[in-house]
């Protein structure tokens, strides 16, 4: 249930991510986020005049930066950030929640990625991807990674992530994660300078 401390819009924003990252776009319904968001009747059209389409782009815009912020909290943890290090954090938190609350949501931007064709719901899907790689590729040039290889391995590490969930939701099992960190930390690790260890990110 979305917190009561935050304002009706924002509830209704986040209250949409969390019903997309479950049912998708097609089953979410403005009545359910309504409800889930225990927000005031006729809130959606004074907040939202462009219809489900605006919210639902403005979640996965709310998503990408919750994703963000998420690599920054894990690197603020590391005493010595390492690319590995980073990735496993990225992948635990799925790890976390589905051995937590079980297997039944999943990223909403994934979700709304193959549930939607409308293409501005396709661009904000876009945007919040990017959103959540650009401080992964950041903290990867401050760990060592050399500059022409950080977007590239922010894109890996990302699309591993959306990949092994995807797997995990359909198995009930949390083994694609596992080894996803297995098999890749030692390959980011393999892309940091041998002159410039692992260090502090900012």
């Amino acid at each position: 249930m979305a917190g009561s401390d935050r304002a009706p819009r924002e509830r209704m924003v986040f209250s949409a991510a969390q019903l997309i990252r479950r049912d998708g776009v097609s089953a979410t319904g403005m009545r359910d986020v309504v409800a889930h968001a225990q927000a005031p009747r006729g809130s959606l059209q004074h907040y939202f005049p462009g219809g489900k389409q605006q919210l639902v782009n403005e979640a996965l815009s709310w998503t990408g930066r919750y994703a963000s912020g998420r690599v920054a909290r894990f690197l603020s943890t590391m005493s010595q950030p390492s690319p590995s290090g980073l990735f496993a954090a990225m992948v635990g938190q799925w790890t976390d929640e589905f051995g937590a609350i079980g297997f039944s949501s999943g990223c909403p931007i994934a979700a709304a990625t193959v549930d939607c064709t409308a293409d501005s719901t396709r661009a904000a899907a876009a945007a919040a991807f990017a959103t959540w790689r650009r401080p992964i590729s950041a903290a990867l040039a401050e760990m060592g990674v050399p500059a022409d290889k950080t977007d590239a391995l922010a894109t890996l590490m990302v699309s591993a992530v959306e990949g092994a969930i995807l797997i995990a939701r359909a198995e009930r099992d949390v083994g694609a994660l596992t080894s996803v960190v297995t098999e890749l930390g030692p390959l980011l690790d393999g892309y940091l300078q041998a002159d410039r260890p692992p260090g502090p990110a900012s």
